[in-house]
């Protein structure tokens, strides 16, 4: 456990690393939502605390903590027969941020708590000292106005003095260092909380940007509790899974008046559609939170322009941008998936119109590029599928025309439209169509491509959709080996290389003599696809019973055992493809989280949806 997170349900967060110091310009206590659950931004970067008796002074920073995650992360600090254990939460819902502190301690001690402020965006830095906080001291706190923004951040400590301060301290970000962004920023030291304690005692320290809070800490505390207990009820999966669905609940934020969304990761990612979608089944569906679901999809719906479900939404602004390939092919899968869980054939009828239009629009030509071509496969333009990173005018993969997974996606389309209209009494316009779509494609896969019409050999995981999809256009043959192939030069422990180390164009470290984003599809480890892979394998193996343990024991097992215990349940977005497979990227992603959690629970634990048998002729 290098980093823990909390989360608000709005896009705000609290973050720091395991000895709760700031390595990245996205740490803090208190990041904020102004936009949910975008604009982010960082109004409490840490609160230093020391401890005072009658002959000593120890700064917890200094003193090495014990980290268990217990519904929250907690520290516990052992010295001088004193004891501390620090829990971090945040109300649901709300812009607040609590750090209980439980003190045994076998005498009198006092504890000076001294926040450290900021006021910015947490994609930037306080380059210059120019920000200043206006200090009202009210009745066990303060009020602080930061100058460049319309925002009231208020900290109270019930039963406590507060002495007023400023002084800048420098911060420096050795992770954003690593990365090549901008590692310095200046921070406020506004003052001290100063809390004396008779041995024993618990109590909160309260970060917030809410006008009124109407309950006491203690009460928001068994609030949280109970809500983090009722979600494990209602994913109603054996307690090895709790983690996992805790953290899975991090990502799911409100989106406008009455709408849901899915983080892609923490700490900088925004929602985006691409990585929400992929991420729905883990999230929302394993886990019972159909409504949530149900929302998630109708808001995309909302956002379908063209045929086209957006890619991202800006931090800065919201802004939908639609330069993704796949994203509405997830779309519809999605929607199958949904109504595999819940047989929710009306929510069916109110999204039928976006299914219609995104074939329509594909089969006809779209935007960037995106059409079937005279062979029936759909062809794109460049970094349009998930492996899009783009370096100036650069593309390290352009994957450009018809990528592989692209064509697994569209046939797994028309074969789920196919099923659908059959279903609710439509007219079956896409069998057809996917016998045209498979035929082709099986005339021209005479190899494992990558790019199918540019015979591109590069040896990618993007093949395992041929695979795990729930109408796959290949014979068993086929899919036995790609699977195998897969499994001997692309698994680790920590999920798929996305290129073989084998390849010329290969880069084992994330961190190198390069640019990182040529790194990022072209050798870096990606949990997500352990997902997919395991469900192919599974699959290939008839879902045998001493396959799925098979499974278990030597693709999911050894990535939790190295966890350990005192994991939170957050996997990181990508690892170094060479050992000791470094952790690189979002220190949460969700599509990590989700895809594991699913691959596990529907394909190893094989509990399937309950309608799956309605929908899958």
């Amino acid at each position: 456990m290098r980093e823990w997170i909390v989360t608000n349900g709005l896009g705000g967060y609290a973050s720091l690393n395991s000895q709760n110091q700031n390595t990245r310009k996205f740490h803090g206590l208190l990041i904020s939502s102004l936009n949910p659950p975008a604009n982010r931004w960082i109004f409490v970067s840490n609160i230093f605390d020391k401890v005072k008796t009658n002959d000593k002074t120890y700064h917890l920073q200094d003193i090495k903590s014990r980290f268990n995650f217990d519904y929250f992360p907690s520290f516990s600090y052992e010295f001088d027969d004193i004891k501390i254990k620090k829990t971090i939460l945040m109300e649901h819902k709300k812009n607040t941020t609590l750090l209980k502190y439980e003190i045994n301690s076998k005498k009198p001690v006092t504890l000076f708590h001294t926040p450290v402020l900021n006021s910015r965006h947490f994609y930037d830095v306080t380059s210059q000292r120019y920000l200043s906080f206006k200090q009202d001291v009210i009745k066990q706190g303060v009020n602080i106005q930061p100058s460049n923004i319309d925002k009231k951040l208020k900290i109270t400590i019930l039963n406590s003095v507060y002495k007023p301060g400023f002084y800048w301290d420098v911060f420096y970000y050795e992770k954003d260092r690593e990365r090549n962004e901008a590692w310095v920023d200046n921070n406020v030291r506004i003052g001290d909380f100063e809390k004396t304690v008779d041995k024993i005692d618990e109590y909160y320290i309260v970060l917030t940007l809410e006008d009124k809070t109407n309950s006491s800490p203690s009460e928001v505390f068994l609030k949280e509790t109970q809500r983090k207990k009722e979600l494990l009820c209602q994913a109603g999966l054996s307690k090895e899974f709790d983690k996992l669905v805790l953290s899975a609940d991090n990502f799911v934020v409100k989106k406008g008046n009455d709408s849901k969304s899915i983080v892609a990761g923490y700490h900088w990612f925004a929602d985006w559609g691409r990585d929400t979608l992929i991420a729905l089944p883990g999230v929302t569906l394993v886990t019972g939170r159909f409504d949530d679901a149900k929302k998630i999809l109708r808001g995309f719906s909302s956002y379908c322009k063209n045929g086209l479900i957006p890619n991202a939404f800006m931090d800065r602004d919201s802004k939908p941008i639609y330069n993704t390939v796949d994203a509405s092919l997830w779309y519809i899968d999605r929607v199958f998936q949904y109504l595999k869980y819940t047989d929710d054939k009306i929510f069916l009828e109110d999204v039928w119109g976006t299914l219609e239009s995104i074939v329509e629009c594909y089969k006809n030509g779209t935007d960037f590029d995106i059409h079937m071509d005279s062979d029936f496969l759909l062809s794109h333009g460049l970094g349009l599928t998930w492996m899009d990173v783009k370096i100036g005018d650069y593309y390290p993969t352009p994957r450009a025309r018809k990528a592989v997974e692209i064509q697994a996606l569209w046939y797994n389309c028309l074969r789920v439209m196919s099923n659908l209209s059959k279903l609710i009494g439509k007219d079956d316009k896409y069998y057809d169509l996917s016998e045209q779509v498979k035929n082709s494609f099986n005339e021209q896969f005479d190899q494992v491509y990558d790019v199918v019409d540019t015979r591109d050999l590069s040896f990618r995981p993007n093949q395992i959709f041929l695979v795990s999809l729930d109408f796959p256009m290949i014979n068993n043959g086929m899919k036995e080996q790609i699977v195998e192939d897969v499994k001997e030069r692309l698994v680790t422990v920590f999920g798929l290389r996305t290129l073989s180390s084998f390849d010329s164009n290969y880069k084992g470290l994330y961190i190198g003599d390069y640019n990182k984003d040529s790194a990022y599809h072209n050798g870096m480890v990606w949990p997500w696809l352990m997902g997919p892979f395991v469900r192919a394998f599974v699959k290939v193996k008839d879902r045998e019973r001493v396959w799925r343990d098979f499974a278990f024991d030597n693709f999911l097992k050894p990535m939790f055992d190295v966890f350990d215990g005192c994991w939170d349940g957050s996997i990181y977005e990508i690892f170094d493809g060479d050992p000791v497979y470094a952790p690189r990227g979002c220190v949460s992603q969700a599509w990590s989280v989700a895809e594991v959690l699913r691959t596990w629970v529907e394909d190893i634990n094989n509990k399937l949806p309950e309608f799956e048998n309605v929908y899958m002729f």
